[in-house]
């Protein structure tokens, strides 16, 4: 794979940027749905169970939203190093159509493959 050029790698720094900005925002908003339910509330007892699988949900969702975010800080921070575009893995250009869809990765496909079960 051609590595990257220096306008990809600037394309690609403002999605990252795009999506940090949106991550951020959108686990500001989850905030709320992820506090604790109040038992004592006077709902009824299937509205409370509502209440409790969706707070469920949400704190799933916004462990996947901080994972995410984690990575696209790291990738930002590997392009500041110079290093963006190489798997962590083999150090094999990662290729711009893989970091199109996915900016954070650190992995080329085959890698990433390789490290899932």
């Amino acid at each position: 794979m051609d590595e990257l050029t220096a306008d990809q790698v600037d394309e690609l720094r403002l999605e990252l940027i795009d999506g940090r900005a949106r991550l951020e925002e959108v686990l500001e908003i989850s905030k709320e749905g992820a506090r604790p339910v109040d038992l004592d509330e006077p709902i009824g007892r299937l509205s409370r169970m509502d209440a409790i699988q969706q707070q469920q949900m949400t704190i799933a969702n916004r462990g996947s939203y901080e994972r995410k975010l984690r990575q696209i800080e790291v990738a930002l921070e590997v392009i500041d190093k110079g290093e963006y575009g190489n798997c962590r893995s083999c150090e094999e250009p990662i290729g711009y159509r893989r970091l199109k869809a996915r900016p954070e990765t650190p992995f080329c496909l085959e890698c990433q493959d390789a490290r899932e079960p």
